[in-house]
């Protein structure tokens, strides 16, 4: 068999195919899904609309503080699968595999996990069809995207955020108009802030159980790190999408719970059923409605449709170059480290589909049970990397400092260090341990939720001190970290 490439022929890598506008809108686009238009309205009513509000401001600071640690790295050593590298070069090669492995499990179960929603929100036009069919279909495309290019998936996600960003916009533009009165009826001012326990209900356990939400609805955002290395400028794009996520906090997630607080009271029953199956209780829904936009539902179930395959083509793109990372570091099977001639990693590519493939199982146990058990399966996984990436950067300054390096040297500088990683890791560490508040009551304990919910805690603790056990492995002391190999030598 002829080989991948002759001796004579330089090594494949990776494309530096994202522009400037895909790494911003990968950064734009990243955590808007599901968790802005349905579980916002959920929010609102389990907390009030202060309530929801103060979560999801409090959440916003941490990622922000979580992406500008990213950035950080991410424009000094831009690497494709970013997480696993940067754990092993600057805290221990162990901690380096085991955040390797949760993240590509992580996204390759989100993969299956968004392909059984879509099924869902196919069967608001077609209730009767199969959902193999569905999940074949949007399985195929997803991977289609990711096989021909990487510029295939910047485009691609370019428009799935597009979409995104300017329904949120009109609903802001819509929702402003009703609360002074201009469309829809009277206004309604601050009123829906002050009646019944309003602006702040059910308490401190109604605030953490809104504070956990607010933080897997914004899982995403550290795309922008894994993406860094396929960047045509890393030094450039990348800061530049990091900026954007402040922004997008404030305007997508931020006002756009506000609008709803106004708008709709959070005693709406409704508010609190907001799921997959009926697209008529978003509260994006419900405020084109109330504004007179017949066709308010037909649309946001479209909208929500692109927003679960932008998520599975995100799934897809990230976890095969974390599996490709992991190969390259001898962390996984050398096989999934290859790559084709358009510079794809074809193997980890093909290895991630299979894993997608257990959409499949939506046509045989009902599609809301599996989507279900896939999404609390991968759900802790992603704090998990946001307290890896804490760590990280805690750890690379230090780093810097340690080996008498000037942070001038930094093409992009994370500011308020060391309280932004310090900041964001107590937060992930207090979603992470009150996860568990909501399922003990007086009455009793839920353990088999429990046990759903935190089956990626042991899963990480087994990669890692295995790794670790069978490696002898140990921390890397401060002065002998590697900061001065790697892509940063040559890339712009």
């Amino acid at each position: 068999m002829a080989s991948s490439s002759s001796p004579s022929s330089p090594p494949r890598e990776l494309k530096a195919g994202l522009r400037a506008r895909h790494m911003t809108m990968i950064a734009l686009g990243g955590s808007i899904g599901t968790g802005l238009f349905l579980a916002s309205g959920g929010a609102v009513a389990q907390a009030g609309p202060g309530g929801a509000l103060l979560a999801y401001a409090c959440v916003g600071i941490m990622v922000y503080f979580l992406m500008t640690s990213l950035g950080e790295m991410a424009t000094y050593r831009p690497e494709s699968g970013s997480f696993n590298t940067y754990a092993a070069r600057y805290v221990d090669p162990a901690f380096g595999f085991a955040m390797g492995w949760n993240f590509w499990y992580n996204w390759a179960v989100t993969i299956a996990a968004e392909l059984s929603a879509a099924t869902i929100i196919i069967k608001y036009w077609f209730p009767e069809s199969s959902s193999f069919i569905w999940s074949l279909l949007f399985l195929a495309v997803i991977f289609l995207l990711n096989i021909l290019s990487v510029k295939g998936y910047g485009e691609s996600e370019y428009w799935f955020a597009m979409i995104k960003i300017v329904v949120v916009i009109l609903f802001l533009v819509v929702g402003v108009l009703m609360i002074f009165g201009i469309l829809g009826g009277k206004a309604v001012g601050f009123s829906n802030f002050t009646m019944g326990d309003a602006p702040f209900n059910g308490g401190l356990l109604a605030f953490i159980g809104v504070f956990m939400a607010a933080g897997f609805s914004f899982q995403g955002t550290e795309l922008i790190g894994v993406a860094a290395g396929e960047s045509e400028n890393p030094r450039e794009h990348v800061p530049k999408a990091i900026r954007q996520v402040f922004w997008r906090i404030l305007i997508f997630y931020i006002l756009a719970i506000l609008v709803i607080g106004l708008i709709i009271p959070y005693t709406t029953p409704s508010l609190l059923n907001g799921d997959l199956t009926d697209i008529g209780v978003s509260p994006f829904t419900l405020v084109f409605e109330k504004a007179g936009l017949a066709f308010a539902a037909a649309v946001m179930n479209a909208v929500i449709l692109s927003s679960v395959l932008s998520a599975g083509n995100s799934g897809m793109y990230a976890s095969t170059r974390v599996l490709y990372a992991l190969a390259k570091e001898g962390k996984a099977p050398r096989m999934f480290g290859r790559l084709n001639r358009r510079g794809i990693p074809q193997n980890a590519l093909l290895l991630t589909t299979a894993v997608g493939m257990l959409a499949f199982l939506a046509s045989l146990f009902g599609d809301g049970i599996v989507y279900q058990w896939l999404l609390n399966a991968s759900g802790m996984c992603g704090f998990i990397t946001w307290l890896g990436i804490a760590i990280s950067h805690y750890r690379f300054r230090r780093a810097f400092y340690a080996q008498g390096k000037s942070i001038d040297d930094l093409p992009f500088k994370a500011k308020w260090f060391p309280f932004g990683p310090l900041f964001a890791f107590i937060l992930c560490a207090i979603v992470i341990l009150g996860q568990s508040l909501s399922y003990i009551t007086p009455e009793a304990i839920d353990w088999k939720s429990i046990f759903a919910s935190y089956i990626s805690v042991p899963l990480f603790l087994i990669l890692w001190l295995g790794y670790k056990l069978i490696k002898k492995t140990k921390v890397v002391p401060l002065t002998e970290c590697d900061l001065n190999s790697g892509p940063h030598l040559d890339k712009k």
